[in-house]
C-alpha cells in the first residue's frame, strides 16, 4: 500500500487541527453561552440587542436588564435617586427647551422614544449631572413577555450619558449626544442601584459583543465591552 505524501499528511492534520478548533469553540463558548441565556432568564435567550428609532435607524444598544416587577423596579430606581421621565408632550417639551435653555433643573424631562419589540419604552427614568437637563445620567426600560421560573419579569434597559443638545448627525434634527463609553453608564446604574441596597443579585451575559466604533440613531459614536449586566431585584 503506498504511504500518504507529505502534502496529504499536511491537509489530513490541518483538517483534524480545524475540526478540534470548531469543536472546542462550540462545546466550551457556543453552548454554554446560550445556556447562561436560558438558564437565567429564557427572556435573555431571544432578546433584541439594539434599539431602533422612529426611522428604523438603529439605535442605543441594550447594555443593563432588571428582573422583577414593573412597581419594584420602579421602587428600585427611585431609591437610586433616579426620576420617572416625563412623557413627550407640549408641556414637557416647553419644560426641557426652558431647562437647557435657561440652565434650569428638570429632573423629569422627557426623553425621545426608542423602540425595542415593535414598541417605545415602557419606563424611562433619570438623573441630572448638571444645572438642567442638558447633561443627564438616563436609561429607557422595555419589558419582555416572558418571565423565568418564579415567575419575575425581564425588562432590557439602553442605559446612556447625555452631555449635551445638538443637531443629530443622521436626520438633522434637535437632540441629545450621548457619551461615546456606554459601560461607565451601565456600570454607574447597577453601582447606583447596589448602593441603595435593591439587588439581591447581579450576574452578566453576552450582549452586542466588542464595538469600538458603534453609532446610534444620532449618529453619535458609542464605545462598549459588549457585556450585558443583569440586576435581580430583591423582595
Amino acid at each position: 500500500m503506498k504511504a500518504a505524501s507529505p502534502r496529504t499528511r499536511w491537509r489530513v492534520r490541518r483538517a483534524i487541527l480545524l475540526g478540534l478548533v470548531a469543536y472546542v469553540a462550540l462545546a466550551y463558548l457556543v453552548v454554554p453561552a446560550i445556556w447562561r441565556h436560558h438558564e437565567r432568564h429564557p427572556g435573555l435567550a431571544v432578546a433584541p440587542l439594539v434599539t431602533r428609532t422612529s426611522a428604523d435607524i438603529p439605535g442605543d444598544p441594550i447594555n443593563v436588564a432588571l428582573v422583577g416587577t414593573r412597581d419594584r423596579v420602579v421602587a428600585a430606581l427611585e431609591a437610586a435617586g433616579w426620576h420617572s421621565a416625563s412623557p413627550l408632550g407640549l408641556r414637557s417639551d416647553l419644560g426641557i427647551a426652558e431647562s437647557v435653555l435657561l440652565d434650569r433643573p428638570d429632573p423629569t424631562a422627557p426623553v425621545s422614544d426608542l423602540y425595542l419589540f415593535g414598541r417605545r419604552e415602557d419606563l424611562a427614568f433619570e438623573q441630572e449631572a448638571g444645572q438642567s437637563a442638558r447633561e443627564r445620567h438616563h436609561v429607557r426600560l422595555w419589558r419582555s413577555d416572558q418571565v423565568d421560573a418564579a415567575g419575575r419579569l425581564l425588562w432590557l434597559g439602553a442605559a446612556t450619558f447625555d452631555v449635551g443638545v445638538g443637531v443629530s448627525h443622521t436626520t438633522g434634527q434637535i437632540t441629545h449626544h450621548i457619551a461615546p463609553d456606554l459601560d461607565a453608564e451601565r456600570d454607574g446604574l447597577v453601582a447606583a442601584l447596589a448602593g441603595a441596597g435593591q439587588l439581591a443579585d447581579t450576574y452578566t451575559v453576552p450582549g452586542v459583543g466588542p464595538t469600538e466604533n458603534g453609532r446610534n440613531g444620532g449618529g453619535d459614536r458609542y464605545t462598549t465591552d459588549g457585556t450585558l449586566v443583569v440586576g435581580v431585584l430583591g423582595d
